[in-house]
């Protein structure tokens, strides 16, 4: 109804526009029509039942099934399997190439190890005889010179060999100064004897000679005292006792060590294979920090507890980088036993269905194309690699860009 009113308003307002002569003369030519406005309707009518028998109904629309849309799509075009960069794009990118082909390369096989002290150019300071700390004269930490005085001890028994060999000394400088008249060769001889058991007695006690010719200047209160020396330069790794303590023979007071000559011990699996030898080269790592070691022995017996076999190494430490108790990382290298063909770990990506791909430079046309490869086992910073031909010119920096640029040209590389 509204619309209605809506078309009589608009015939109104044409009729008012439209010139008098030409609605009469409509009028006139349709008798069926009795006044304008009838006339006007009749004719607006006519016209939306003409336009609506020439508009296409929507339900009648032919159907067509999506399998038919797809089969009448245009192919896609392929594109080669391959991209082209520009110099500009090479060089921002890092892009480097080179030619690879079959050569020997080092095997590398990963053990834990723990520096240990060398056992070879270190020693155990203990008394030889029951003693008492009188005082001490270096501590942990300490480096120390060959012949410095360590400790201080006092023991009954040196205070009694000190008296013997004082005797034992005198008697011998007598009989020595008497004529043989008056001496028999054989008491000459007794007295020698005696001279020489107390004194090394002494020196089985550890004292050194110049502590043993400096006995008869000693003081009362000084007999028993005796001192235990460095035999060797060194640093003071251990130093488990106190003043006054009671420490009994052969209990270690002080340990001296090399600290600039080591030892690594490395442990194997009991199934490795791995060929070390004597004299064979390895890296140990600690820190960030590369150290090149020497295999000096390895052992035969496998640990019960671990279920490795040990591998020693020594190494020069002369920063004093690595200490005893530390854990480090050893990689053991030996050369392949025949040429290989390997590519810098930096040469492989993976493509979009998760396999391993390097890229191949068409030196004539400059573009790069994957090339799908097995891979093999580590061989330091290269890995073992099978599926590509030798002398073959590929990608070996800035692999992971070639892949991204060939990605966004809307490729797949093995067109899946």
């Amino acid at each position: 109804m509204k619309n209605s009113k809506t078309v009589v308003g608009a015939v109104l307002t044409t009729l008012l526009c439209v010139p008098v002569s030409r609605a009469t003369t409509a009028i006139v030519n349709d008798k069926n029509i009795d006044t304008p406005i009838q006339y006007f309707l009749a004719h607006e009518s006519g016209s939306h039942q003409h336009e609506k028998a020439h508009e296409p109904e929507e339900n009648h629309k032919p159907e067509v099934s999506h399998q038919s849309e797809v089969n009448h799509q245009p192919e896609e075009n392929h594109q080669p399997e391959e991209v082209v960069l520009t110099e500009q794009q090479r060089q921002l990118a890092g892009v480097q190439t080179s030619v690879i082909e079959p050569r020997i390369y080092n095997q590398r096989v990963y053990a834990p190890g723990e520096v240990k002290v060398n056992g070879y150019s270190s020693s155990l300071v203990s008394p030889r005889t029951d003693s008492v700390v009188i005082s001490r004269h270096a501590a942990l930490g300490d480096e120390v010179e060959k012949g410095q005085v360590l400790v201080t001890l006092f023991s009954e028994t040196i205070a009694q060999s000190q008296a013997e060999f004082l005797i034992a000394s005198s008697n011998y400088s007598r009989a020595k100064k008497l004529d043989k008249n008056t001496i028999s060769e054989s008491a000459l001889v007794e007295a020698e004897n005696r001279y020489k058991a107390s004194y090394g007695e002494l020196i089985a006690f550890g004292l050194t000679p110049n502590a043993i010719s400096s006995i008869t200047a000693l003081d009362v209160d000084a007999f028993g005292q005796y001192e235990l020396v460095a035999v060797r330069d060194g640093v003071v790794l251990q130093d488990n006792f106190m003043q006054g303590q009671r420490v009994l023979a052969g209990e270690t007071v002080m340990l001296l060590a090399d600290e600039s000559d080591i030892w690594i011990e490395a442990s194997l699996p009991a199934t490795s294979t791995f060929p070390v030898q004597v004299g064979d080269t390895a890296q140990v790592i600690f820190n960030g920090e590369h150290f090149t070691a020497q295999v000096i022995q390895q052992s035969h017996i496998i640990d019960p507890l671990t279920r490795t076999r040990t591998v020693r190494l020594a190494i020069r430490n002369t920063t004093h980088s690595l200490h005893a108790g530390m854990f480090v990382d050893v990689l053991f290298s030996v050369p392949t036993p025949s040429p290989v063909m390997a590519v810098p770990e930096t040469a492989m990506v993976r493509s979009t269905d998760g396999d391993w791909v390097i890229y191949v430079e068409n030196e004539a046309s400059g573009a790069f194309t994957p090339v799908e490869v097995q891979r093999g086992e580590a061989l330091g910073e290269y890995r073992r690699i099978e599926g590509v031909e030798t002398e073959t010119r590929i990608v070996t920096h800035g692999a992971f860009f070639v892949a991204s640029e060939l990605a966004k040209s809307g490729f797949d590389p093995h067109n899946h």
